[in-house]
């Protein structure tokens, strides 16, 4: 993984070096090359690591996920900030089951950076109501519950959310 100013330098000596064989009229060296920074523009903005630890998940393969965002040392410095986000959603999402404290630190950081689908958003909010509410905390829990069916556009939590809202009324 690169860190991402190492992408963005990346991309300008690619860009530099497609000028100059247009120049010497190697047409085509220098559209493969203009192709060729789609690359590292896309793994930019999508780090590559985030996207192999969402395809373990898919697969339900929480250790393997693990393995993937382990191997991204420092996300203040190699990931932009929507991309910190991710990392500290998938994090949460990993720890919810088995530690929960960590994963409402998590949780909460991912809150804080932002999310770019309101669908994941939801999730984030969904589950720190459930931390919330097993910790007693019901107006934090119940505020959070309002903001994540707000977000559910698609009803795709709304069981979910019904389900949690009986629960706290036993609370």
């Amino acid at each position: 993984m690169f860190h991402k100013n190492i992408k963005i330098v990346l991309v300008i000596l690619i860009l530099a070096t497609a000028i100059w064989q247009f120049t010497e009229s190697n047409i085509g060296n220098g559209i493969f090359l203009l192709l060729l920074t789609i690359i590292p523009v896309f793994l930019y903005f999508k780090n590559e690591y985030i996207l192999l630890a969402f395809l373990k998940l898919r697969k339900q393969d929480f250790p393997g996920a693990k393995v993937w965002l382990d191997r991204i040392k420092n996300p203040e410095t190699a990931l932009v900030r929507k991309q910190q986000g991710y990392y500290n959603y998938l994090n949460g999402l990993m720890l919810s089951q088995t530690n929960l404290h960590q994963s409402e630190k998590y949780f909460k950081k991912a809150v804080e950076l932002g999310l770019s689908m309101d669908m994941d958003m939801a999730v984030t909010k969904l589950n720190l109501a459930g931390i919330a509410m097993s910790r007693r905390r019901k107006m934090e829990a119940t505020a959070l519950l309002n903001e994540a069916k707000k977000l559910d556009k698609q009803n795709m939590l709304k069981d979910q959310i019904t389900m949690m809202k009986n629960q706290m009324k036993k609370i």
